[in-house]
């Protein structure tokens, strides 16, 4: 068993509902226990602007699934939730990144670990802190640290 964190987000449609209907799903995974969740926090979007705030969360899963599985998983979860990919940084109804897998570094054309901009991305950073506190980002050094370097980004606690 792996300890991997997925960071959610949602700004289509019921965001709030869509990341705890992702948290559920994330619990069905096979092979997969949800062991912890974060509050749900409130971000303005990055990048492409003209769209609705988003909400996102972070969970930790203890996972048998390889990363390449995991990831499918994840991307199973987002179409069955409609998830389209337009455009980069589109409106999504979900988003499920795979954050970090153990302390493994994956550089695959379908999937990067940890994720390439995590630390850079407050709103991934400040729920990944808040569940589990002292966690070191492979090859990058502390989250907390690197939360405190997007200090110019707003994100709000909305419940949890």
């Amino acid at each position: 068993m792996t300890l991997a964190y997925v960071a959610i987000g949602s700004n289509l449609g019921r965001p709030v509902e869509q990341v705890e209907q992702a948290f559920e799903d994330l619990g069905s995974i096979a092979q997969t226990v949800l062991v912890k969740r974060s509050s749900l926090y409130r971000s303005k979007p990055l990048g492409y602007a003209d769209q609705p705030p988003f909400v996102n969360a972070v969970a930790l899963l203890d996972t048998a699934l390889p990363p390449e599985g995991l990831l499918d998983a994840l991307q199973a979860i987002e179409a069955r939730h409609g998830r389209s990919r337009s455009f980069a940084n589109a409106p999504r109804t979900l988003d499920l990144d795979l954050l970090l897998y153990g302390d493994a570094v994956v550089d695959q054309p379908r999937l990067v670990v940890p994720h390439p901009r995590m630390h850079l991305r407050a709103f991934v950073l400040q729920p990944l802190v808040e569940i589990a506190a002292g966690i070191a980002i492979p090859g990058i050094g502390a989250a907390q640290a690197m939360l405190e370097q997007c200090g110019d980004q707003s994100v709000e606690r909305i419940s949890g």
